[in-house]
């Protein structure tokens, strides 16, 4: 078990389940194109995917501005993607915490990692949202940030403040 600070990033492809039901086989195409821009993205921002969720994948980073511009990439990536590809559409929403959460083999747990995932299924979709604590890591690195607010997030006993990263598709 190693513990080491890290910041979270978490992807959900929205609407998949309906989208399966609807033409699994399209949804499956839908899935590669996904999986392929998300790693790419996060292989050059220098990032690892831990898991691969189904329906999106959680990665690590070192940094917090590094897992802010795979964020940004990742979006604008799949904004490419849906103005060639209309018919293809994809969208996702992205969420981001940093702490430092247990690894074991291959996967990593606890409260910074089950935090990242909430924050991601409180965005919608095309937007990035990061607890507060990423937002004070990367300070002075060029971001531009908007307050949304103290949030609920189930199973925690305290709120978080969340901030949507602004981007420009």
């Amino acid at each position: 078990m190693r513990l080491e600070t890290v910041t979270l990033l978490f992807t959900d492809l929205t609407s998949s389940t309906r989208r399966w039901e609807a033409d699994a086989a399209r949804m499956s195409r839908t899935l590669e194109v996904h999986d392929r821009l998300l790693r790419e993205e996060i292989e050059v921002a220098g990032g690892e995917v831990f898991k691969h969720t189904g329906d999106g994948v959680m990665a690590s980073f070192g940094s917090a501005s590094g897992a802010i511009e795979c964020a940004i990439a990742v979006q604008k990536a799949i904004a490419a993607h849906n103005a060639d590809e209309p018919d293809g559409a994809i969208r996702v929403r992205i969420g981001l915490n940093a702490g430092e959460p247990v690894a074991e083999g291959q996967d990593l747990f606890g409260s910074a990692v089950q935090a990242a995932a909430r924050i991601t299924a409180y965005a919608r979709p095309g937007q990035i949202l990061v607890a507060d604590v990423v937002r004070q890591l990367a300070a002075g690195k060029g971001f531009a940030f908007s307050n949304r607010g103290r949030v609920a997030l189930k199973g925690f006993p305290h709120r978080f403040r969340l901030h949507e990263v602004r981007w420009a598709e």
